[in-house]
């Protein structure tokens, strides 16, 4: 009979040595840039991978450019054409590693990526999805938008800055993670639901105490094209994101007096959006003169000039690029603290 607390041990001293990092890489008529996006992950210097392809229903010659490559690290299976986050949950149910990467079939990759985030991850405990800076490309395709999105999310990198702006949006580009298996497990993995899977995903993460942060090299290359299902699917349209920031930022308002700092089409749609979980605004703040003594959305806007009153928390809700910023100092010079008196939101 086998010692099975010997095997447990050699088994433990194995992964220690040599973690196994599993790779989903789910793909959908991709076969102009599979080839380079498998090469790339191939290509990881100084980890153990297995490379988790996963078919979602291509009918072009995906198939056949998958196929091409003999690597005993790759594993296919077959997602039925159910979709991003089915494929990404069947591709976890099959991961055997300990460290889940994620990777898209036209995205391209630094080969140091995924040592550089294990290294990080490993030496904070508290963190259950690592990225980093990335660069999206090519540079026809990438409109002022898209490329102050990006900005911004590279200006992430610690813990506290995550989690400062999770409820701006998505924080981490999905398909550069390295994530623990284990936080991915007791959040429930990938969900199909009605709203983007990655930024749910990091809701959940942080909403279970993990926390996100990104190594702060550009070790990803981020490829964007006018057919992403980014731009055409309604799932990742404004008001799915609305509703999503609400549904989760909702609960932590409870037994608070809400005021809205932003009384412009920004905070009256966050408002709507959380009262549909039954927090409503007592107040608007707004700098705009025209706007103050009027009425949104029922309760009164007011001015700038406010003190905080007991049990309140300001969310800001502004539009206007670089606001959120200068909104953010004010507050902040007045002594209050983000997280506690005030939080933004979008």
């Amino acid at each position: 009979m086998r010692d099975s607390s010997t095997g447990r041990g050699d088994r433990g001293e194995l992964e220690e040595q040599r973690p196994l990092i599993s790779v989903l890489l789910p793909f959908r008529n991709a076969a102009p840039t599979l080839d380079e996006a498998i090469g790339d992950v191939l290509a990881q210097e100084r980890v153990e991978l297995e490379l988790i392809a996963i078919d979602d229903g291509s009918t072009d010659e995906s198939a056949a450019r998958l196929g091409a490559f003999t690597d005993p690290r790759i594993r296919t299976l077959d997602g039925e054409g159910r979709g991003l986050a089915r494929a990404l949950e069947l591709g976890r149910r099959h991961a055997r590693g300990p460290w889940i990467a994620r990777m898209d079939a036209d995205d391209r990759c630094h080969p140091r990526r995924l040592a550089v985030q294990l290294a990080a991850l490993t030496q904070m405990p508290d963190v259950a999805a690592i990225g980093c800076r990335v660069r999206a490309f090519p540079d026809d395709q990438v409109q002022d938008g898209l490329r102050s999105y990006v900005a911004w999310q590279n200006g992430l990198i610690t813990p506290a800055q995550h989690r400062r702006d999770l409820f701006v949006e998505a924080p981490l580009c999905h398909p550069s993670v390295l994530l623990r298996a284990e936080a991915l497990a007791e959040v429930g993995g990938w969900r199909d639901e009605p709203w983007p899977e990655d930024y749910a995903l990091w809701l959940r993460l942080c909403g279970a105490g993990w926390e996100l942060a990104k190594v702060d090299e550009e070790l990803f290359s981020w490829r964007h094209s006018g057919g992403r299902a980014t731009f055409s699917d309604p799932r990742y349209g404004a008001e799915r994101f609305r509703r999503l920031r609400a549904a989760f930022l909702a609960p932590t308002l409870v037994d608070r007096t809400v005021s809205i700092w932003g009384a412009g089409k920004t905070g009256r749609r966050l408002a709507r959006a959380l009262e549909e979980h039954g927090v409503r605004a007592s107040r608007f703040i707004d700098i705009d003169p025209v706007k103050i003594g009027r009425r949104a959305r029922g309760a009164p806007i007011v001015g700038p000039e406010v003190q905080l009153g007991p049990d309140e928390t300001v969310v800001v809700a502004v539009g206007a690029r670089g606001a959120r910023a200068i909104v953010r100092t004010r507050l902040e010079g007045r002594g209050w603290l983000e997280g506690r008196d005030f939080v933004c939101a979008a």
